[in-house]
């Protein structure tokens, strides 16, 4: 996901446009796998000491393999003694992470999981989670088997991702679950272990105490593309069909319906209820489930909204009502047409707008794409007239981000031509016809799909900070105040570059991208996964982000994904309306017309929205 529009050369003319919205490949992650016999009754593990795995020493936990997702592993838990089972958290394990805000008072444990072949989900989804947590406090994540018992007490909640289908989970989990007053959102498989057998003395006391019995839920078949939150509806696009567990309620007075799964017609009986919709996500005592993970196949207006909203009971009860929007200004280099950015700002000033400017300090074109086969550089030094514009914009309410170094990589395509605006700068790109494995390159056309391939050549920490610190000279070199913000050309860095970013920037405004290994070190870097946010986060990078998270006007198809028009970003705006602290975050090349931003500011207002400078999101 990114910015779309190539930046305008000399003239005001767009260039020939072909990237840029959307989902970029490798980035999205699957559903967890199906149980192979499609919609059982989930198999119980009995959970007793005998086959509850300990916690595994340092280094006893293995990754999984290299490679693509269709090749199989399997990570085992590794014995140890009565001893390590009692480690309290003074002597925690050494596979946990932390992140997110230093000093904050609200901490949260996520615990994901890491069996079965595709294991190498659950880090993945605990960097998604963990990172909506941070926006309320500190984060430790580590695998579930790794848990001691103590934890959840010593934490304000806790998250629990079940990916992989009977995960063992540990019997002090279990039991401190059960038996805490600290909330505990579970999303996913397993929760059948909480009851234990059904009909047995356990399953009899949960639904005593919860009003509902796991030890009996299905998981549905039914295609499920809508979840209903808060009176709204949300997609679940990409992953319509199955894996939902649908939650048995036994004492309906003593659960909460959170949202609802909207059936494509009248729901499946083995979801033991009638009519066309089931409990998506219920909270009842302590503890609040939720019958999927909602972190694939995301979308602006996806049910993994819900799931964000869902974490401010547990982290920040009694939170206030919020609704701010921003909107940033895109791909402004020193060869943008100074009257149109002067027209943007008035529009934007007279609506009393604060906005942001996204400004690249130096254009390149290395080939002379758009100047006649002859190289061209400009740098904002050289562009008086650009500079003189972009003063005239802070006086309108505008704030100067920096926008990368050059926006490009090199004299090689990345993937699209080379120049300014159009490539990524800090990862290596393709495109290609198909959008899986095999891969077949070739030229950027408007139905192929864009491939993160990778690193670039010499690609490391150091040489971010460098790139990242000559861009911002350019500012100063051109007599302009040094930026405070950072934006990653195209949201798209390696792990590398996005610590060298920060050791310049603590602050970047944009989406992020998360790698396997940030969390697990034996965790296998290849696996690659891109999140928007619904409001600030701390990331595992140790950066602030700002959020965008409805994305920007497009008019046309590029790269097989649809166009995105001005009623598309409202809707994506009322959608999150969903959100306790709800953002609407977008951004707009002033290379299209300025009559279409017009549309969006005004509905975005009309929703009741208050845009504000991105800083104070």
């Amino acid at each position: 996901t990114g910015d779309t529009a190539p930046t305008a050369p000399a003239g005001g003319a767009r260039s020939t446009g072909r990237s840029r919205h959307a989902v970029l490949g490798g980035r999205q992650l699957p559903a967890p796998p199906r149980p192979p016999s499609g919609r059982p009754r989930p198999r119980l593990v009995p959970v007793t000491p005998a086959t509850v795995p300990l916690p595994a020493p340092p280094g006893g936990r293995s990754g999984p393999p290299s490679g693509r997702s269709t090749v199989s592993g399997t990570s085992s838990a590794t014995a140890g003694s009565a001893a390590v089972r009692e480690l309290s958290l003074a002597a925690a394990p050494s596979s946990a992470r932390t992140f997110g805000p230093a000093n904050s008072t609200t901490k949260t444990l996520v615990l994901y999981d890491t069996g079965g072949e595709y294991g190498w989900l659950g880090e993945l989804y605990a960097l998604a989670g963990g990172t909506l947590a941070s926006h309320f406090g500190s984060v430790t994540a580590e695998p579930v088997t790794s848990y001691v018992a103590g934890q959840i007490a010593d934490h304000t909640a806790t998250v629990y991702l079940g990916s992989s289908y009977n995960e063992a989970l540990p019997a002090a989990l279990i039991k401190d679950v059960t038996t805490t007053a600290k909330p505990v959102v579970w999303a996913g498989f397993n929760v059948w272990q909480l009851a234990g057998a059904p009909g047995s003395a356990t399953a009899t006391a949960f639904r005593a105490k919860y009003g509902w019995d796991p030890s009996t839920s299905y998981l549905t078949g039914d295609v499920i593309s809508t979840i209903t939150y808060k009176n709204r509806s949300l997609t679940r696009a990409g992953a319509s069909a199955g894996s939902l567990l649908a939650p048995y309620v036994t004492s309906p007075a003593k659960v909460t319906v959170l949202a609802n799964a909207v059936c494509a017609s009248t729901c499946d009986p083995l979801a033991q209820t009638t009519g066309t919709t089931f409990p998506w996500a219920i909270r009842s005592s302590n503890l609040a489930y939720v019958g999927e993970i909602p972190f694939s196949y995301l979308s602006e207006r996806d049910r993994y909204l819900a799931f964000a909203d869902l974490l401010f009971p547990a982290l920040r009860p009694g939170a206030g009502t919020t609704r701010k929007a921003a909107v940033r200004l895109e791909d402004v280099t020193p060869v943008s047409d100074p009257a149109v950015l002067r027209q943007f700002a008035d529009y934007l000033s007279a609506q009393k707008v604060p906005f942001t400017v996204a400004v690249v300090p130096e254009y390149r074109d290395p080939t002379g794409v758009y100047n006649g086969g002859t190289a061209r550089t400009v740098t904002l030094a050289q562009a008086p007239a650009v500079v003189a514009a972009l003063t005239y914009l802070t006086t309108k309410g505008g704030t100067i981000i920096q926008h990368g170094y050059t926006h490009q990589y090199s004299t090689i395509k990345n993937p699209y031509n080379g120049v300014t605006g159009d490539d990524f700068e800090f990862y290596r790109s393709r495109c290609s016809a198909t959008q899986n494995p095999p891969y077949q390159f070739g030229d950027c056309q408007q139905n192929s799909w864009v491939i993160l391939e990778g690193s670039l050549p010499g690609d490391t920490q150091a040489k971010a900070k460098t790139t990242v610190a000559t861009g911002r000279s350019r500012f100063t070199q051109a007599g302009l105040a040094a930026p405070t913000v950072f934006e990653t050309p195209h949201y798209t860095s390696s792990a590398a570059d996005y610590r060298g970013m920060k050791e310049v920037y603590g602050t970047r405004y944009e989406r992020d991208l998360f790698f396997g290994g940030l969390l697990n070190p034996s965790g296998n870097a290849t696996r690659v996964f891109g999140q928007f946010f619904p409001y600030a986060v701390t990331d595992v990078y140790g950066s602030k982000v700002l959020p965008e998270n409805l994305g920007n006007y497009e008019p046309e198809m590029s790269n097989n994904h649809p166009p995105r028009l001005a009623a598309d970003l409202v809707n994506n705006a009322a959608a999150n309306l969903v959100v306790t602290e709800a953002t609407a975050s977008l951004f707009y090349h002033p290379a299209y017309p300025l009559s279409e931003l017009q549309k969006v500011v005004t509905g975005i207002k009309g929703l009741g929205f208050t845009f504000v400078a991105a800083t104070s999101l």
